[in-house]
């Protein structure tokens, strides 16, 4: 039996949910309770692994009557989606985003596996180097390479 952690639990039970449908409503209470974690827990999972890059839209209204409801992202059109992508961040992405973005980018069938494996190499710590310049470098390709997509497809 694998050995999954809470965060790794939650975020499986909302993406199986999120298969079903296009676009869930939950309560972070309700589901503290039913995961046996603190509230924070299931912001920590929405923040961190329900993103734009992703491919998630997330609204929350905090209160009595409150919810968080998560969205996937529809992509019908993929070179307003490309944009969109494109303007999600300026002169510095980490790489932990850039690799979001390439596995959405797979994911909805844009790029290769191939594709996809050669971009995660240029984009890395491992060749861009530990320099303060790395994350201005790692934009300029993605900025490069979304436009680049944006006007092929």
């Amino acid at each position: 039996m694998s050995h999954q952690n809470t965060s790794d639990m939650i975020e499986a039970y909302l993406k199986k949910i999120l298969e079903e449908s296009e676009m869930i409503e939950i309560r972070r209470a309700e589901m503290a309770d039913l995961f046996n974690c603190v509230p924070s827990q299931i912001n920590y999972v929405i923040n961190t692994r329900f993103t734009v890059q992703r491919g998630y839209t997330v609204e929350s209204k905090r209160g009595g009557g409150g919810y968080i409801r998560i969205e996937k992202v529809q992509v019908s059109n993929y070179h307003q989606f490309l944009e969109q992508v494109n303007q999600l961040f300026d002169q510095i992405l980490s790489e932990k985003d850039a690799i979001a973005i390439i596995q959405k980018l797979y994911e909805e069938g844009i790029l290769s596996k191939r594709e996809g494996n050669l971009l995660l190499v240029t984009i890395s710590k491992v060749v861009l180097g530990k320099s303060v310049k790395e994350e201005n470098m790692r934009a300029n390709i993605m900025h490069g390479i979304l436009e680049r997509l944006s006007y092929e497809l």
